[in-house]
């Protein structure tokens, strides 16, 4: 909405090459909306704007944009000026774009880049991609406890400005093991020569340096932190992850689960930022994939060919058949998935409790369906016994695609995998096969 309102403007500005006039436009407006603006610039305009500004208002704004637009940027940035930037950058941020970038010209920005930003860089590369180190700042606000309140508000003022969160205060001891947290809020309120270990609250929340980060934001989440300390093996205090990054990695983990119940690679960008070539790459593979199980269906077919010669109103109710089952097995697939994004952890017994409960939808779901799916086919055929066949099927159709969206997720689980590769495409050909088998076997039972 900005853009189009106030871009006309910055063209203006652009076109009369009036650089203070630039730079009061973007000081006078928040961050995220001059980045807003900017999303509708080419690069070399996008850059134009952003060297009229300080080097801390340029990584403000930079920082807004979008991860395949900085990528963009970089490219018509000079070696000097975009190491500059970097080091403006917040650690967390500026690795995501570094680990982006080609690597020899990342090699060649390093040296360039002030000693203290480019080892901090160098640590938080090492660190595996979705852990939490990875997506960790470095920049928060710790103390000593052996101090008292006015001191630690002293060191605090320090700190404040180089601190990209404040709220919490982290207490370490002299080898940056983690002791506790303070809240600004209790310094604040405390009186001036109050120990500060007596206001530490010592049982403390934290995540593993290598912990995945969908545990780290669901760690956040449960426990409404703004920010969450990392902790290293030894328990040393590395970083934090704050709530910003959390929405973003819920969004990401959200996005990435929706892909693959669709049956598509997730995709690192944005859709309309994604090349043709490589949505291609993401969802031919799949689509292959699942020529397998058609296929196989067809063999089915051909394999009760004689009975649906004989019988031949068992092919109307053929789609009836497969819809029931892939349907009931999509929810069923959709709603374990969502229940294990929500909570990594689950123990073995809410595992079989939720099995249980699918178990039980089953024959409640399926005896519904059956019983429409039993006065429709009797309207059809004005049989009582072709009727019986189409419910009864329906209804064990139902059970078996409830029982393997819930169980196959499940299963994935338990090996180690992510649950929704396990796509509704996948489990619908599946219960596809499956369905064919017991509709054509419940007719030869009844009716042959």
């Amino acid at each position: 909405m900005y853009g189009r309102l106030l871009l006309p403007e910055l063209q203006v500005l652009l076109e009369e090459n009036d650089t203070e006039g630039i730079k009061e436009f973007c000081d006078a407006l928040y961050p995220a909306v001059t980045s807003e603006i900017l999303e509708e610039l080419d690069s070399q305009d996008v850059w134009r704007v952003l060297s009229c500004c300080e080097p801390e208002k340029q990584a403000e704004i930079f920082q807004f944009l979008a991860l395949p637009q900085q990528i963009e940027i970089v490219d018509v940035i000079e070696r000097g000026p975009l190491s500059k930037l970097i080091e403006e950058m917040a650690p967390d941020d500026r690795v995501d774009l570094l680990s982006r970038m080609d690597e020899e010209r990342v090699e060649e920005l390093l040296p360039l880049i002030a000693q203290a930003e480019r080892s901090d860089i160098r640590k938080l590369l090492s660190y595996p991609e979705d852990s939490a180190g990875a997506i960790m700042t470095t920049e928060y606000a710790s103390l000593p406890e052996n101090i008292s309140v006015a001191q630690a508000l002293e060191k605090l003022r320090l700190q404040a400005p180089d601190s990209e969160i404040i709220s919490y205060i982290y207490i370490v001891d002299e080898s940056r093991r983690l002791q506790g947290i303070v809240s600004l809020r209790e310094l604040i309120f405390a009186r001036p020569t109050r120990p500060l270990a007596e206001l530490t609250n010592r049982d403390v929340i934290s995540v593993r340096v290598d912990d995945d980060q969908e545990f780290v934001a669901q760690q956040m989440a449960k426990y409404d932190f703004v920010a969450i300390p990392v902790v290293d093996h030894q328990n040393q205090l590395v970083g934090i992850v704050t709530h910003d990054d959390a929405i973003d990695i819920m969004q990401e983990e959200a996005t990435e689960d929706t892909y693959r119940l669709a049956a598509v690679e997730p995709l690192e960008d944005s859709y309309l930022s994604t090349s043709l070539r490589t949505v291609v790459q993401k969802r031919v593979g799949w689509l292959i994939f699942l020529l397998v199980p058609s296929f196989l269906a067809a063999k089915v077919l051909q394999h009760y060919e004689g009975l649906s010669d004989r019988y031949e109103w068992l092919v109307l109710f053929i789609p009836l058949i497969l819809a029931s089952g892939g349907n009931a097995g999509s929810q069923s697939a959709t709603l374990i998935i969502r229940a294990m994004a929500l909570e990594s952890n689950i123990p073995q017994g809410d595992l079989t409790a939720l099995l249980r409960k699918e178990i039980q939808l089953g024959l409640m779901l399926g005896g519904v369906l059956a019983s429409i799916s039993f006065i429709i086919a009797w309207a059809f055929t004005a049989y009582l016994i072709q009727a019986t066949v189409v419910g009864l099927a329906v209804f064990l159709v139902v059970l078996m695609g409830i029982s393997a969206g819930g169980m196959l997720p499940m299963g994935f689980r338990r090996l180690g995998m992510d649950p929704a590769l396990m796509s509704n495409p996948f489990i619908t050909a599946l219960v596809d096969i499956l369905g064919l088998v017991i509709y054509f076997q419940v007719a030869i039972y009844l009716v042959s």
